[in-house]
């Protein structure tokens, strides 16, 4: 049933973790499921846990899981199907019909505990979102990709979000499109990075948020043309907002991620928020995660 990767051989991660997978967008999404298998495939275990349909824009709200009053997400499940099910070939594919904050709960405190034992998940990852724009700046309280995440940074796990541009949907049993394949790469990349760091993996109750620009054939098609920028989420007032760490000559303040996907190139920003209020996490948390990614950082162009 399930595609190879294709174009990315992945190392098999150093230190494996459990994992608890979710996004918006539902669970036979092809980015989650094609993230799914590359996790797995770097050695981790992981349990994706999602909405039954597209719960897109759905912010941290939550509720609990209700039979099915319409099909799951590409006719994955039929009409009056009960509230939680799992994938009929693999029962680490579940589905819950409620919001991505709810489902990423499921997740965490009711299968996490049998697919992980006593053991609670060591991160959360939210996503591949899809979408004509990113999860960055304005957008960032209204996602629910950014909720679920969030949610499980409340409960304690280091949770992150991953975001691409995306003009198209796909299915589940669709061949695997490029944008899928390289961003669920990318995210592994990032993710071994941070895990390799050693726990605490996060500062507690943040969430790191992280958008890949468009996968452009000829272009933005590879790993390599990628580039990681450390951001923030939204811009800085004068007199109220904290000062950021200080990175590539700047003067304590940091791009942000809209200023870093508008810049003409293959970028991708990635920010640390507070989970509680979505707002950007002060600079003395930025610097340990800075420390910890900084081997995959580079600097925009001079003038950008």
């Amino acid at each position: 049933m399930y595609l190879t990767l294709g174009l990315f051989i992945l190392p098999l991660a150093v230190n494996a973790v459990n994992i608890v997978l979710s996004n918006d967008d539902g669970w036979a999404d092809s980015n989650i499921r094609v993230l799914y298998r590359t996790l797995k495939a770097s050695g981790h275990a992981v349990l994706l846990t999602a909405p039954a349909i597209d719960q897109s824009g759905t912010g941290s709200s939550m509720s609990p899981p209700a039979s099915l009053e319409h099909q799951c997400q590409y006719h994955t499940c039929p009409f009056g199907s009960p509230a939680t099910g799992m994938w009929q070939t693999d029962p680490n594919i579940t589905y819950v019909n409620s919001f991505p904050a709810s489902a990423m709960d499921y997740g965490i405190n009711i299968s996490g505990p049998e697919r992980f034992g006593e053991k609670r998940p060591d991160l959360a990852i939210s996503g591949i979102n899809n979408g004509n724009t990113d999860n960055s700046g304005i957008a960032v309280p209204f996602s629910g990709t950014v909720g679920a995440a969030t949610h499980a940074s409340i409960l304690g796990i280091p949770s992150i979000v991953f975001s691409g541009q995306t003009n198209h949907r796909h299915a589940w049993k669709a061949i695997p499109p490029l944008h899928s394949r390289l961003y669920s790469a990318l995210a592994t990349n990032l993710t071994n990075t941070l895990l390799a760091s050693g726990p605490p993996y996060l500062p507690p109750k943040t969430f790191l948020n992280v958008n890949f620009a468009a996968a452009d054939p000829g272009l933005c098609d590879q790993e390599s043309n990628f580039r990681f920028v450390m951001t923030r989420l939204y811009p800085a007032f004068p007199g109220l907002s904290g000062k950021d760490i200080s990175v590539c000559g700047g003067d304590q303040r940091l791009v942000t991620e809209e200023k870093v996907l508008k810049t003409q190139g293959c970028w991708i920003s990635v920010s640390l928020g507070r989970a509680v209020t979505k707002r950007d996490a002060p600079m003395e948390e930025q610097k340990v995660v800075y420390e910890k990614l900084k081997s995959l950082f580079v600097c925009l162009p001079d003038g950008q």
